[in-house]
């Protein structure tokens, strides 16, 4: 077996995991990436990418964001549909000039890879087997099998690191969060009875802003990935088959739930992807455990409906950056100590967005007729309403860093 040394083990190299290393490395600190996907892989993902004005500014502050800025949409609003009406939601009016910016996930990726590598970062792909030791000690390990420093591909060899400290960003299913013992952990969960059927296609979108609608017949959500690539979404059972689900079937069910003036005009094409994403709302407490800090999707998950995933993950970046530099400069240890009630106000709030925008937004199958009415008058009451309008504004463009 291998011994190494860093300071910062980090496992997981998707967004939180990949800008915690390079902002670690830009305050002098080393860091270790392991990831169990392929770099090819991890590069390809297709996820949404709706950047708060808050992560646009941290990617162009530590250098990873000319293409972003060269081919990413600014988006100053979005369009909510319901009760045969548009409302649109203009944000630099509501929030004082914040924006956000469409810029696919694996496209955030590419450019931390890039930004990592290019300044001498050690990310290891297809590591396997990764286990983790002795949180409780002041030098935890990580051990993972994969490839050695042999010329040879087919090298396959087993690694310990020693650490000062573990970040835990391998997304939900990973095993940083199943190390943190069941009688330290508490979870809180809402498990959706509905999933968004999305399809991508190479056809321009049908609106430059993103449309939200609510309809009788299912939610519907018409976005984009470019000026020439669209991405769709439409309501459906949480056991749907996609399958069953032809590609004219999606585009006849689309036009069914925009608006008239959006399905006269959408483009329709081939499917390039086409799947059904479950939702849910998940929160681990807490976010630390030993000298273990969990961070992205590890310790939350929110509904896509409010565009928080991978913001609240930069900031779990921002927190756990914050504090471990603090440690390294003063050896003061108070803001590792805080940063699981730190991320959990930020969490929490953002949970609270996403509920929100999932519950005004979908049809729940088991909701009463009062409920519904409710949620008619919800929907008009932020049509008519500034302040309603200014708090949804507020959270879709991001919330303080506090």
């Amino acid at each position: 077996m291998k011994s190494i040394r860093t300071q910062v083990g980090i496992i997981g190299a998707g967004p939180a995991g990949l800008l915690l290393s390079h902002i670690l490395h830009l305050q002098g600190i080393e860091s270790i990436v392991l990831e169990k996907s392929s770099r090819n892989t991890v590069e390809a993902i297709i996820k949404a990418g709706v950047l708060e004005q808050g992560t646009v500014d941290l990617m162009n502050q530590i250098g990873a964001g000319d293409r972003m800025m060269k081919e990413g949409l600014a988006h100053e609003g979005i369009i909510m549909r319901f009760d045969g009406r548009d409302e649109r939601i203009h944000f630099p009016e509501l929030t004082g000039g914040k924006s956000v910016m469409i810029y696919a996930q694996h496209d955030v990726n590419k450019d931390l890879i890039k930004a990592r590598l290019a300044s001498g970062g050690d990310i290891r792909f297809e590591a396997r087997d990764v286990s983790i030791y002795d949180l409780d000690s002041s030098t935890p390990k990580i051990r993972f099998r994969g490839k050695g420093d042999e010329p040879s591909k087919e090298a396959d060899e087993v690694t310990e690191i020693t650490c000062d400290f573990i970040a835990g960003c391998d997304g939900f299913h990973g095993v940083s969060r199943q190390a943190i013992p069941q009688e330290v952990i508490r979870i809180y969960e809402r498990v959706y009875p509905f999933g968004w059927l999305g399809i991508l296609s190479d056809t321009p979108p049908v609106n430059h802003e993103l449309i939200y609608t609510n309809h009788e017949r299912g939610f519907a959500l018409c976005t984009m990935r470019s000026t020439t690539r669209s991405r769709y979404y439409l309501q459906v059972p949480a056991d749907e088959d996609v399958s069953d689900w032809s590609d004219d079937r999606f585009w006849t069910e689309l036009k069914r739930r925009i608006p008239p003036d959006a399905a006269a005009t959408l483009q329709t094409g081939p499917s390039l992807e086409k799947s059904v994403a479950p939702l849910r709302s998940f929160v681990a407490e807490p976010l630390r455990h030993g000298r273990l800090f969990l961070a992205g999707d590890s310790a939350h998950i929110v509904p896509p409906t409010g565009a928080k995933g991978l913001n609240l993950a930069v900031a779990d970046v921002r927190f756990l950056t914050e504090a471990l530099a603090a440690f390294y400069k003063s050896g003061s240890s108070d803001q590792l100590d805080g940063y699981s009630d730190r991320c959990l106000a930020r969490v929490w709030k953002a949970q609270r967005f996403s509920w929100w925008m999932t519950n005004l937004t979908h049809r729940f199958p088991e909701a009463l007729p009062f409920e519904r009415r409710a949620q008619a008058a919800e929907l008009a009451y932020l049509a008519g309403s500034q302040a309603a309008q200014t708090a949804l504004a507020e959270n879709y463009v991001g919330l303080p860093l506090v």
